[in-house]
């Protein structure tokens, strides 16, 4: 058993993740109804969720600014009207070690945000239930799903600037 352990240890660095903060770096509330006043109109809400993500390392050695960034809109079904808006920049900072070169950007990207999503949900459901409506709680996000595609997106733009244009 030793021997395993000995060989295991010696197959790279531990990882080490540790939160050293969370904040709400921005926010935004907009209810549409009480502005334009929808009394009597049946409303069957339809709500959209975007979800982008940023990074960037800090002075500090091993910390990174990781944001989480959502913009939830619900607009009514039966005549396109928006309900409300809520926009969400939420930021953890993170003292990361261990993480390969080559897999920090992912790790920053996937998992980061994983470990704040519990707060925006909350926040989320807390703020669209102060501002008079039923409180929205979000279905999880697939931050590795949301990674692939902005890989997949940057490849496809790449190669689309790269290949000439053909004209007749």
């Amino acid at each position: 058993m030793a021997e395993e352990t000995g060989a295991n240890g010696a197959a790279g660095p531990q990882v080490r993740m540790q939160v050293l903060a969370q904040y709400i770096r921005d926010m935004s509330f907009e209810n549409v109804v009480v502005q334009k006043g929808l009394a009597g109109v049946e409303v069957q809400p339809d709500v959209q969720v975007a979800v982008s993500l940023d990074a960037r390392k800090r002075t500090v050695e091993h910390q990174y600014d990781v944001i989480t960034k959502f913009k939830v809109t619900s607009k009514n079904k039966t005549n396109d009207e928006t309900l409300f808006l809520l926009e969400l920049e939420y930021g953890g900072t993170f003292h990361i070690e261990g993480v390969p070169e080559d897999q920090l950007h992912p790790f920053l990207l996937i998992e980061c945000p994983r470990l704040l999503f519990p707060f925006v949900r909350r926040i989320i459901s807390d703020v669209t239930r102060d501002g008079g409506f039923p409180p929205l709680n979000i279905d999880n996000v697939d931050f590795l799903a949301l990674y692939r595609q902005e890989i997949a997106r940057r490849q496809q733009a790449a190669e689309a600037e790269a290949s000439p244009l053909v004209t007749n």
